[in-house]
């Protein structure tokens, strides 16, 4: 048997409505009321309780801005793109994107942040893992959008993996990698949050410019140093300086400013015989590591206050020749891994020499993975001084493009930090000898100049076998930071 009761009001004992219906409208509670469900009861219908409502029925393929409390899912198997947080939001607004093709890896979803900060920060944040999903609360103008809930597989609330921008962005397996060709920034977005003391170290090469070359001594190499974290897999070179625990940087989320040093520029030589020094290369800097501009290669000349052995650097340049009354002499090349560092990012040049007024040659510039060669002189009876050899450059794998730094003997490791070889001022007509693995530049012979080193390879410039002309540039240097991503 059932029972119906029939009323419009229900009123506490002061008379006020407790539950009123009106015109199919039902009130529960008066003004002031706190409506609370016993313990162990439950409610449906009453809306959302810190969840957001899932649109099914509209996958998002392009741009588009998101609504308080929905839910999107978001399909970037066609291309990467935008979705834009609600504008002018109040306290409590939720919204919630998921990954519904497992893409976001390969194609990017960034949360643009509609003028507020997302976690504290004033700039977009991306999704980058497969199978991601995150929800945003919006707390206030400090700290902006929340992310209080975050998935990829089994991890929850924790971003997995680094997520920074800047430079040229190109991916390698799991890794990306960012190139740096000129000045820039390295923005770190979100540090990684997975387990572990290495999570955050990032592998780098950073290498400066090449010095000059002048008439006789090659330029050095611009400094070379390398550490490879053990997340990232790939053939670093033998100076990797992991085991160093100062090499070691460990990302935050912050902006690093960039520095890629220039080449030392070629000066211009006067008439006549007589030589001018020339440049050193410039610092490239990522954070506390600084690589030192390479030395330039001393000056062959006949009169003694402008011969010289050149200068130290980052690798040290090839020494030149002394010419003067009852002494004329080849002099030894410059000091590398100038300041000193751990593993030297370099080495000296080699030694120039004499052996007469038309048979002068300059030393080779250091390179990072050995130091220039002497100019063996005494070639009797070949008529033949060539100038040493520059110090070979070291191979790395840390960007395999065929873009970046010059091929060697080991696929697909790229070649950085050669220095440049010494001139010669024999009047045999030779051919021209060529420069070091890693952008050292070639010797020039008689009447000719050398070549400059390598556009982003950090290579010392080659020496010149000519007092007149133009003394060569060094190759500008180059900055790759590497780290895993997914």
């Amino acid at each position: 048997m059932t029972s119906t009761i029939k009323v419009d009001n229900i009123q506490d004992q002061d008379g006020n409505n407790i539950i009123n219906e009106n015109a199919n409208t039902i009130t529960i509670g008066a003004s002031g009321d706190t409506i609370t469900l016993a313990s162990g009861a439950s409610q449906t219908g009453f809306g959302r309780e810190g969840s957001v409502n899932w649109q099914t029925g509209s996958i998002k393929t392009a741009n588009f801005t998101a609504a308080n409390g929905e839910g999107y899912f978001c399909n970037t198997s066609g291309g990467a793109f935008t979705a834009t947080l609600p504008a002018s939001p109040s306290a409590g607004d939720i919204v919630a994107f998921a990954d519904y093709t497992r893409t976001f890896g390969t194609n990017n979803l960034t949360i643009g942040r509609n003028s507020e900060p997302i976690g504290g920060i004033a700039q977009d944040a991306k999704l980058t893992v497969n199978g991601q999903s995150a929800t945003f609360v919006y707390v206030d103008g400090t700290e902006g959008w929340i992310n209080i809930q975050e998935t990829q597989t089994s991890q929850t609330g924790l971003p997995p993996f680094i997520v920074a921008s800047g430079g040229t962005e190109t991916t390698c397996g799991d890794c990306k990698i960012h190139t740096f060709t000129g000045p820039g920034t390295f923005t770190v977005c979100n540090a990684a949050a997975i387990c572990g003391p290495t999570r955050n170290i990032v592998s780098y090469m950073v290498v400066a410019g090449g010095g000059s070359g002048t008439f006789g001594g090659g330029g050095g190499a611009g400094g070379f140093r390398e550490l490879k974290s053990p997340l990232t897999p790939y053939t670093a070179s033998p100076l990797d300086g992991y085991s160093t625990p100062g090499n070691r940087i460990t990302v935050s989320a912050q902006g690093y400013p960039i520095t890629v040093g220039a080449g030392g520029a070629g000066t211009a030589k006067p008439s006549g015989p007589a030589g001018t020094p020339g440049n050193n290369g410039s610092n490239s800097v990522f954070s506390t590591i600084t690589s030192a501009g390479g030395g330039w290669g001393g000056v062959a000349t006949p009169t003694l206050p402008e011969a010289n052995s050149g200068n130290s650097g980052g690798s040290g340049g090839g020494g030149g020749v002394e010419r003067a009354p009852g002494s004329n002499k080849g002099l030894c090349g410059s000091a590398g891994n100038t300041p000193p560092v751990s593993p030297p990012q370099g080495n000296s040049g080699g030694k120039g020499s004499y052996d007469g007024p038309s048979h002068t040659a300059g030393g080779g510039g250091g390179g990072a993975g050995g130091a220039g060669s002497n100019s063996p002189g005494g070639c009797s009876p070949q008529p033949i001084t060539p100038g040493g050899a520059g110090g070979t450059g070291v191979g790395t794998a840390i960007n395999p493009s065929p873009s970046y730094g010059t091929p060697g003997p080991s696929t697909p490791l790229r070649y950085f930090a050669g220095g440049g070889r010494g001139g010669t001022n024999n009047c045999s007509p030779v051919p021209e000898k060529a420069g070091s693995v890693g952008g050292g530049g070639s010797g020039g012979i008689g009447g000719g100049n050398g070549t400059n080193g390598t556009t982003n390879t950090g290579g010392g410039a080659g020496g010149g076998g000519t007092f007149s002309g133009t003394n060569t540039s060094g190759g500008s240097g180059i900055v790759i930071i590497r780290y895993k991503f997914q």
